[in-house]
């Protein structure tokens, strides 16, 4: 896996960028995914850029309010959307495809993001057929412990089937974290380049204080989960843990979108922590900083995570964290010691969040250190120099001989 690098002036290429993702902005139900393209999008735009988005209007059972076909302006990002009349899972969309046909030939390169999904393939094939290198970013969906845990069968046939071919025919491949490589490689593919570029986090100057928002009732002390409830994010591990966390409220906000809450609600009850966990649904892009930069811990003990944009959030934000050694940022946030990598098993996930409560001083040092690592190694326009770097490699836009200057990535600290 190779190091991304920054360039130097004599390099700088203005590109034609054609990002290619099944869902986007506004259906942020989708979690990171969505606003981690879009933040990726909107930095190459502020960059000087040309930035286009092919995406499907849909938002779970129903439609964005948004114009079919027409592109609009978003942060500087020309994005379109297409309808999905059926195959909804799948999102199949025959104008999209339509589009690809006509116009990818216009781009410089093509950054496909996710796999089992029709958007990809097709776009894929439509950017081979006219000779446009591209880029293919698996998303965290390519982990074979996921893969074997839902739909197994179907995925083993799409991966044979289509996502081989697609990998192996791409001009490179990006992965937001070490792990995520790793995982990819043990499918013994004839991989392209594998390079290593992390998701980027924006944060707010001055954000709202949590008294102006929804969530103003809670808890003046509490420790935090955030993000979609799902079965991997590891929430009945946490949930279970709690009956031996005492005295601390647990405060878990995030769509659900898999109707996992029932089931949660029920553990919660089973374990009697029912009274001190408090599910607060789906929170704004406004509000959710408030809730990071008072949390006392912030907790992700996903059983397979990527990247882990909330982590990233919550470090900018001043707030220790705890996750899970299958969270793709563990490595870094164990590099700067902005928090724990633990074994997220119940018993020793009380042990360690006990432990961080009972140490106010601890806590404020890996707040500090956490704000420091992603205010100046995680920010938005570095990432977007680092991911130009590869599409001019990839595009062949490069100088011949024009020198590549390292860049001090948070990969840097991960070796």
């Amino acid at each position: 896996m190779t190091a991304a690098t920054n360039l130097s002036p004599v390099d700088s290429r203005r590109l034609r960028i054609l990002h290619v993702v099944p869902a986007y902005y506004p259906a942020v139900r989708y979690g990171g995914p969505i606003r981690s393209v879009h933040g990726l999008a909107a930095a190459l735009a502020r960059r000087g850029h040309d930035v286009h988005v092919y995406t499907t209007s849909v938002d779970g059972e129903k439609d964005l309010d948004v114009r079919l076909g027409q592109p609009v302006d978003l942060d500087g990002v020309v994005v379109h959307y297409f309808g999905v009349p059926a195959l909804r899972r799948l999102y199949w969309s025959p104008s999209l495809g339509r589009q690809l046909r006509d116009a990818i030939a216009d781009f410089d390169i093509v950054h496909l993001h996710s796999v089992f999904l029709w958007p990809t393939w097709a776009a894929a094939r439509a950017a081979v057929r006219a000779g446009v290198p591209y880029i293919t970013a698996p998303r965290g969906m390519l982990v074979r412990q996921m893969i074997q845990r839902k739909s197994r069968w179907i995925k083993n046939a799409w991966i044979a089937l289509i996502e081989r071919t697609t990998f192996v025919r791409a001009a490179g491949v990006h992965v937001t974290a070490e792990l995520e490589g790793d995982e990819l490689r043990a499918f013994g593919w004839p991989l392209p380049e594998v390079t290593w570029i992390p998701n980027g986090v924006d944060w707010p100057a001055d954000p709202p204080p949590r008294s102006a928002g929804p969530f103003a009732s809670l808890p003046e002390r509490y420790v935090l989960f955030l993000s979609r409830i799902s079965w991997k994010k590891g929430l009945d591990r946490l949930i279970t843990a709690w009956q031996w966390v005492r005295d601390m409220p647990l405060v878990i906000a995030g769509n659900d979108d898999e109707g996992y809450l029932p089931k949660l609600e029920a553990l919660a009850r089973s374990v009697g922590v029912a009274e001190r966990v408090h599910f607060v649904g789906p929170v704004t892009d406004a509000h959710k900083w408030a809730l990071y930069e008072e949390a006392e811990i912030f907790v992700l003990p996903s059983y397979s995570e990527n990247f882990g944009n909330v982590v990233a959030e919550a470090m900018a934000m001043g707030c220790p964290v705890v996750v899970s050694p299958e969270v793709g940022i563990a490595a870094l946030v164990k590099a700067r010691e902005a928090g724990v990598v633990a074994d997220c098993n119940p018993s020793n996930l009380a042990t360690v969040i006990n432990d961080l409560l009972t140490d106010r001083s601890l806590r404020s040092q890996m707040g500090a250190r956490g704000r420091e690592a992603a205010r100046a190694g995680l920010s938005w326009d570095g990432v977007a120099a680092q991911m130009e770097n590869l599409y001019l490699r990839a595009s062949k836009k490069c100088v011949p001989g024009a020198s590549l200057q390292p860049f001090e990535a948070p990969g840097r600290l991960l070796s």
